[in-house]
């Protein structure tokens, strides 16, 4: 990505455009920089009343995450350790009162550095292996007839 071109340019830009030595055409040619950009300074600056690159705003919500929730998540990973993302939901919105969703709990589970555990005394899934190569599997059942002799 492109850095953005200093605060010493900007004000050098507009200070000549203020001075009158030429128009922001031409001072965009001689400081080397694209004329939508020396238009675009020029009007931040009619905005704003300054020179200097205005600082750029965090866009979106704040996190509700903070160290005191991830603090809680881990505690109650300690005290249950096979916990599901819905347990975990439920405690968090009964001892801080806070709701976040499954996807966002993932995400900050993942970002801590809590792995996902498989369960050992769950059944198995129900569901075959796909085969890659399109044969059949000599797990399930046969479809033909057996011949009893």
């Amino acid at each position: 990505m492109a850095k953005a071109y200093s605060n010493d340019l900007r004000c050098k830009l507009l200070t000549a455009y203020d001075r009158g030595q030429g128009s922001l055409r031409t001072l965009s040619e001689l400081f080397s920089v694209i004329y939508d950009w020396a238009k675009k300074i020029s009007r931040q600056r009619l905005r704003s009343q300054q020179m200097e690159r205005v600082a750029q705003s965090r866009h979106g919500v704040e996190s509700r995450v903070t160290p005191e929730v991830e603090a809680e998540l881990l505690g109650q990973l300690r005290e249950q350790p096979d916990s599901t993302l819905a347990d975990l939901q439920k405690g968090l919105q009964q001892s801080l009162g806070i709701g976040i969703s499954s996807q966002h709990l993932w995400r900050v589970l993942k970002r801590l550095g809590v792995r996902l555990k498989k369960s050992h005394s769950t059944q198995p899934s129900e569901t075959l292996k796909p085969i890659k190569s399109g044969g059949r599997s000599s797990l399930r059942k046969s479809i033909r007839p057996r011949l009893t002799s």
